[in-house]
């Protein structure tokens, strides 16, 4: 437990803190924003001023639920807007970017350089472009930054509503696609804990609802799946048709469950000039490592990668080579 052996440091730069300041990476899902909001109940018990900066414009389903259910609850700003909200002394500022640890992918880069002190929070493997002047508390071997958050919690015995405790095991069991991916004992015991304190399994199955319109639409990527020596599944989508990112987590999770199947590659467009590319692995497939190569991150289970301004044909090009490298090719 990573996160509980550096709780002396966590606590001396809290401590020192007065204005606190949350961020994931782009594109919320419910582990990012899970974990961003068990951080901020952890921070108001202690009597700081917090913020979480959500930038996005879009929302998957289960991350517009929860901000429509919290409105009000907790404080929401953009990042543009940060200077509004900033201590004058700018030592009693602080930065926790959650779920990432990579510059190019939070919310807002221009953050990063309007606040000094910085700390990250994640279960991401780090690479060339993890965020350097920061206190950085990593975990490669938990389910999920949620699974973090939440031995702190525990830790710390916050008083936790029952809303909130399903907010924490709906990212859990997002990370860990229902618990087949990245779970220990300590997830198993994260999500009992969680149970104990009012989190409901069926609130967290509406939260991973989908929609049946999107459910049929992704059903066409499957139509087109390819195999690379018989471990590497691999589909793209057609250029006419724009994508949520987590539709393309979900193919990609999809893949795995067919035999022999070790890890899976789904390309897609996210945006009229954005493509996104999601993998997923059962562990034995070093897929960070491919990805960290395309601009993208994650660690041995899933990760993604986003391209602006190319093509899905270029993408898959770049893709294929390098797995071909991988392979030994």
């Amino acid at each position: 437990m990573v996160i509980l052996r550096e709780r002396k440091k966590f606590n001396r730069i809290i401590r020192k803190a007065s204005n606190i300041f949350l961020m994931a990476h782009r594109d919320l899902d419910l582990d990012a924003l899970g974990s961003c909001v068990g951080l901020s109940l952890i921070l108001k018990k202690r009597k700081k001023d917090c913020y979480i900066i959500i930038d996005d414009k879009n929302h998957e389903l289960g991350v517009e639920k929860i901000l429509r259910e919290l409105e009000g609850c907790i404080n929401i700003i953009r990042g543009e807007d940060i200077n509004k909200y900033l201590n004058p002394r700018n030592h009693k500022n602080l930065l926790i970017v959650l779920d990432t640890n990579k510059t190019d992918l939070v919310q807002n880069k221009e953050v990063l350089k309007k606040i000094d002190k910085k700390m990250v929070i994640d279960h991401h493997d780090l690479g060339k472009t993890t965020i350097k002047d920061a206190l950085i508390i990593n975990d490669n071997n938990v389910s999920s930054t949620c699974e973090m958050i939440t031995e702190l919690i525990e830790y710390y015995d916050i008083d936790l509503e029952s809303y909130y405790a399903t907010v924490l095991l709906a990212g859990i069991v997002l990370d860990t696609n229902n618990f087949t991916l990245k779970t220990s004992p300590e997830t198993y015991y994260a999500a009992y804990y969680l149970a104990s304190l009012g989190a409901s399994a069926k609130k967290v199955q509406y939260l991973l609802k989908q929609d049946i319109e999107e459910y049929t639409e992704r059903q066409k990527l499957l139509s087109g799946i390819q195999t690379i020596n018989k471990k590497v599944a691999f589909t793209k989508a057609s250029t006419s048709t724009i994508y949520r990112r987590e539709d393309l987590a979900k193919v990609a999770d999809t893949l795995l469950f067919f035999n022999d199947i070790e890890a899976s590659f789904v390309i897609g467009k996210i945006g009229k000039d954005t493509i996104g590319l999601s993998a997923r692995s059962l562990g034995n497939y070093n897929i960070s490592k491919i990805l960290v190569k395309l601009g993208g991150g994650g660690d041995d289970y899933n990760g993604a990668a986003r391209f602006e301004n190319t093509t899905i044909s270029k993408v898959e090009q770049e893709l294929k080579q390098l797995i071909a490298k991988e392979e030994g090719e």
